[in-house]
Parts: C-alpha cells; sequence; structure tokens
C-alpha cells in the first residue's frame, strides 16, 4: 500500500467548533446555525448508510493522490477499503468520503461516493457505496449502488476519507441557507477553521443534504487522459461537468491546513435517489440553497501513499 505517515489533529470541544463554525458561516450565508446535537440515525433515509453515527475513535485517511491521476493515470494505483481500515488501526470502521473507483473493477474511470463498514474478524464489509459514471449512450450521469454489481471495496489512484467506529453520539450539526459569499459550503467551514486555528491543523468529516437548489458537480470521464493534464485549465476540459438538483447527499473531508503531508485539502462527492451524483463543486442556486449536515472533529490524520512527485493541478 506504500508508505503510511500519521499526524494528531488539534481536536477543539464542540461546542467551540459549533461557535467559530457559526461566525465563518455567517459571513458567506444569511440564514447559519451552528450546534451540537446527538447524531441523527444515518441508517434512514435520506442517508441509508451502513451505521447509525459517525463518531468513535475518529481519524481522516488521505490515501495516493491527485498526483497518480494527473498529468497521467498510474493505473498501478489500487488500494482496499479493509486494507486502509487496518493500516489506520481502526480495523471495522466506517469509512465515507471521496475517492476515484478501482479501474481494474469498473474496466473504466468514474467517481466514487464511499460508504462502507469495513470488514472486521468473520464479518464481511457492508459496502453502501455508489458510483458516479458517464454514460456511454448519451453522455449523462448514470448513478449506482456500487454492491449492486461489485462486491469487493476496492477504490484507485486516491481517495479522501474519514473513519470512526461508526457510533451514535455528539456531533456539530449546520444549517446554512441563501449564499450570500463566494465560498462553497466546505471551503467556508474549512477557511473558517484555518483562520481561526491557525498553524494547529483540524480535521473534519461528516456527510450533509443540499437540501433545496441545485449544484455544480463533475464527472471523470470513463477512458483516462493519453495526453499529459499540465494545468488546471486541461483538467477541467477533460471532466465533465453538471448541474444536478437536490436533494443530494454529499460525503465530505477537510483540513484546516496541511502540516507538511502533501495533502488535498477539502474533497466532496455526492449522491441522490434520484440517478444524480458526482463531485461537489459549489451550489448554482444562491438565493435558493439549502444545507444541513452533521460533522466530527478527527482525532488522527494518516497519509498512506503519498506520491513523491507532487503538483499542485487538478485539486479543486
Amino acid at each position: 500500500m506504500g508508505e503510511t505517515e500519521s499526524f494528531a489533529c488539534h481536536v477543539p470541544d464542540l461546542p467551540e467548533l459549533a461557535e467559530v463554525l457559526q461566525i465563518g458561516l455567517k459571513k458567506n450565508y444569511a440564514d447559519v446555525q451552528v450546534s451540537v446535537v446527538e447524531c441523527p440515525d444515518l441508517t434512514q433515509e435520506p442517508f441509508r448508510f451502513p451505521v447509525k453515527g459517525i463518531c468513535g475513535k475518529a481519524r481522516i485517511a488521505d490515501v495516493g493522490g491527485v498526483p497518480y491521476l494527473v498529468p497521467l493515470a498510474r493505473l498501478d494505483k489500487i488500494y482496499n477499503i479493509n486494507a486502509v481500515a487496518k493500516e489506520i488501526e481502526l480495523p471495522g470502521a466506517f469509512i465515507l468520503g471521496a475517492g476515484a473507483v478501482s479501474h481494474r473493477t469498473l474496466g473504466e474511470n468514474a467517481e466514487l461516493i464511499l460508504s462502507v463498514q469495513a470488514a472486521y474478524g468473520d464479518k464481511a464489509a457492508v459496502n453502501g457505496s455508489y458510483v458516479a459514471r458517464i454514460s456511454p449512450a448519451g453522455g449523462g450521469c448514470v448513478l449506482e449502488k456500487y454492491s449492486d454489481r461489485y462486491t469487493d471495496c476496492d477504490f484507485g489512484l486516491l481517495s479522501n476519507l474519514y473513519a470512526s467506529r461508526g457510533e451514535p453520539g455528539k456531533v456539530i450539526q449546520v444549517s446554512a441557507s441563501r449564499r450570500t459569499g463566494k465560498e462553497n459550503f466546505v471551503s467556508c467551514m474549512r477557511k473558517t477553521l484555518e483562520s481561526h486555528y491557525g498553524d494547529k491543523p483540524v480535521g473534519m468529516g461528516g456527510t450533509f443534504i443540499i437540501q433545496e437548489g441545485k449544484a455544480k458537480l463533475h464527472i471523470m470521464p470513463p477512458e483516462f487522459s493519453t495526453c499529459p493534464l499540465n494545468t488546471d485549465e486541461d483538467v477541467n476540459l477533460w471532466l465533465k461537468f453538471f448541474e444536478m438538483r437536490a436533494p443530494l447527499i454529499c460525503q465530505s473531508v477537510f483540513v484546516s491546513r496541511d502540516p507538511g503531508f502533501d495533502l488535498r485539502l477539502e474533497h466532496t462527492h455526492c449522491f441522490s435517489h434520484h440517478g444524480e451524483g458526482g463531485h461537489y463543486h459549489t451550489d448554482t442556486t444562491p438565493e435558493t440553497v439549502r444545507y444541513l449536515g452533521y460533522f466530527h472533529p478527527a482525532e488522527l490524520l494518516y497519509r498512506i501513499d503519498r506520491p513523491k512527485e507532487t503538483h499542485t493541478v487538478g485539486r479543486d
């Protein structure tokens, strides 16, 4: 799997985090309410996760990285969720997040929206992930539940993961609507934490719903580029962009500041129950958008198989 490095995150108390986020989000949204609540039962609608909560020994894993995708894809970079759970010393963890599929499994490239309870002992993994791919017929989005077609827990190239025991407990609930600023929902939270905590990295993960409005998402093409993608413009011309409608359920991981591990600081993928999903960029209906999310800070950050040759292209 490659070398694993680790780092102890700064973990503020939940009431303090809620207050910091409340102040920061008010600069970007007309209506904001951030509070500490009991995590809702995430096995229920609209989440349908394999576990009830996102609490218990919370940690973040940044696996692989964008340099394994661009300028040219490293097709040898295949990882496994069960192996990651063991590597981060939390076998059987519930893991959510954003990544790329294993092309060996699917035979093509696509977006992976992760929601997996890893295997533990003789208990098999429960994979509730989704795949968002480009339709070969019309070029639109095809969203499928991973377990409907595949039996492994593999992914490729890169992923940003939030892991926990999947237990109920106290979480940060974030409600925000009517965007007035330029930042997207995740960037606003991450930059708020960076501004407040400075050189003490705070990592968070969780899930949020775009309850109303529409959002800009992308899906990677089924075939990797044979021409080097050397700039952000190259990457954006290669990607397929869509405007998708609420409700969208989003799996998000973000770190306020990179402590020197060449991290992707934020990464969010979305699925839905109406056939749309992909990589979240921002909402496109600021006057009507409404977000509701549940997040928890991570105690530890793990950097797995960090690329030796790196760049900053394609990290949006």
